[in-house]
């Protein structure tokens, strides 16, 4: 079973692997730099889906370490409005181009850097209240950025800091809602012909690097300023979001 083995390949995933350990290991939405990363090298979905797997065995572990702590009504919302979301995704990008998914990658980063920035608590309290109808509707475009662009944190989160949650429930709930939603997106991304054995190949070789930094967030958490590491972060997801866009721009007015 062959695998990629492009060295600048490497040189952006494995950036991108150790961002997604941080996030689930403390550092939410570090993670939101991975797939950008990638789609610098290759198409972004099928950079999504060599990331997915790698996801998914992450969230198995944070399903078990979280499984006593959630909150039953905010998934009972928010799921079926997720499957909406991905739903539509699965349609959108079977007639766009991967130019335009990179346009879409871009813009979605430096709107997710500006929400960072701005507060997502002062956000989420300056939107309508919690309900039904828009838990559905966060819940959708978390469900369809997820899937376009693995960058479903910042809808969700506009409906579940409203809620108040303590810690531990709102970390609970945030594994079993992606963990749901990763899974479910297994469908689209075979449908859409982005998995691969090659793909599958790489995914695994980074793996272990991927459990590593698990670890490795929990150990950062406590010893880096917090205020300090997001900084960086997100003046690096700003500057990658800009490039996407002129990227992506680009080959659309020249393709």
């Amino acid at each position: 079973m062959t695998f990629i083995t492009d060295p600048l390949f490497y040189a952006l995933a494995i950036p991108a692997v150790v961002a997604l350990g941080l996030s689930k290991g403390g550092f939410a939405g570090v993670g939101q730099m991975a797939t950008p990363l990638l789609a610098l090298v290759m198409p972004p979905l099928e950079a999504a889906a060599i990331l997915l797997p790698i996801m998914l065995v992450q969230d198995g572990f944070a399903l078990w370490v979280y499984r006593k702590d959630w909150n039953g009504r905010i998934l009972t919302v928010l799921i079926p409005g997720a499957i909406l979301g991905i739903g539509i995704a699965w349609l959108v990008a079977a007639h766009i181009s991967d130019a335009a998914v990179r346009v879409f990658i871009g813009v979605t980063t430096i709107a997710f850097v500006l929400y960072a920035w701005i507060g997502p608590a002062r956000v989420a309290k300056e939107l309508p209240s919690a309900n039904v109808p828009s838990g559905l509707f966060w819940g959708a475009l978390s469900g369809f950025t997820s899937t376009i662009c693995q960058a479903g944190a910042p809808p969700y989160q506009m409906y579940v800091l409203s809620q108040h949650l303590t810690k531990m429930t709102f970390v609970g709930t945030t594994a079993i809602f992606f963990a749901t939603m990763n899974f479910i997106k297994v469908v689209p991304y075979a449908a859409l012909g982005q998995f691969s054995l090659k793909g599958f190949a790489t995914s695994l070789v980074l793996l272990p690097l991927a459990i590593l930094t698990n670890q490795l967030g929990f150990w950062v958490v406590r010893i880096t300023p917090t205020a300090l590491f997001y900084k960086i972060t997100m003046i690096v997801l700003f500057v990658i979001s800009i490039e996407l866009t002129r990227s992506g721009i680009t080959e659309i007015l020249h393709g």
